[in-house]
């Protein structure tokens, strides 16, 4: 089993866009997922309620869901004994001790970025607390860098680029600014599961992020079976 954190402090930055894909990817190819929504507005949550019954299922795991008592269902968090594949969508916002706490039992970190002064000015923030308050080196989790929402003729994005790759992270991939997440979302499925001409650039732009999470030829091998 592995486990990929989808985090970043700063909302609006495409978590759930990133883990709802991610997520239908591994499904639609044959590997038991599960995703876990750790946001409170549940939007992955959401999203695995429009998905069609003829589609791959991904089982869900509304972490936020209380009970009486206000006490997370135990129950509720038991993962399927034959899942390969986790994806944790998290909350903005969150503090130190909440950091700390989500990625004790994680393998990868994906951190998605958007091209706006801001977003990286919070993102050169987040990866220091991530580095120093999580250690993540030390607990050898592996952490990579999303740009997202991106227009290549941007200026903005020149800059988003000279940042992560000043990084001593990856740089995973680029995913472009684009309404077929939004038109994908909204049917409850992943770019991976459209068959029209216009996602095809988009399913490239994901094989960096899908060869960089597993080896290169289990990559290859998990599209060949998908295509089969």
């Amino acid at each position: 089993m592995q486990k990929i954190l989808v985090i970043n402090s700063k909302g609006g930055c495409g978590k759930t866009t990133i883990a709802t894909n991610l997520a239908s990817l591994y499904a639609s190819s044959g590997i038991v997922t599960t995703l876990m929504d750790h946001d409170p507005q549940g939007s992955s949550s959401r999203w695995l309620k429009l998905r069609p019954a003829d589609k791959v299922e991904i089982h869900a795991v509304d972490v936020c869901k209380r009970q009486a008592g206000h006490q997370t269902r135990a129950w509720h968090l038991r993962l399927p004994p034959d899942t390969q594949r986790v994806i944790m969508d998290a909350p903005a916002g969150i503090t130190a001790q909440t950091l700390v706490s989500m990625i004790q039992s994680v393998d990868t970190i994906l951190i998605p970025v958007l091209p706006s002064p801001i977003d990286i000015h919070s993102a050169t923030h987040f990866i220091k607390d991530l580095l120093l308050i999580g250690n993540v080196r030390q607990r050898g989790i592996r952490v990579g860098v999303v740009a997202n929402r991106v227009r290549r003729n941007n200026l903005v994005y020149k800059s988003l680029e000279r940042f992560l790759h000043s990084l001593q992270l990856p740089f995973v991939t680029t995913l472009r600014d684009t309404q077929n997440y939004v038109h994908a979302f909204e049917r409850g499925i992943g770019i991976h599961e459209m068959w029209d001409r216009r996602v095809e650039q988009d399913k490239v732009n994901w094989l960096p992020l899908l060869n960089w999470l597993e080896k290169r030829t289990t990559a290859h091998a998990v599209l060949r079976q998908k295509s089969s």
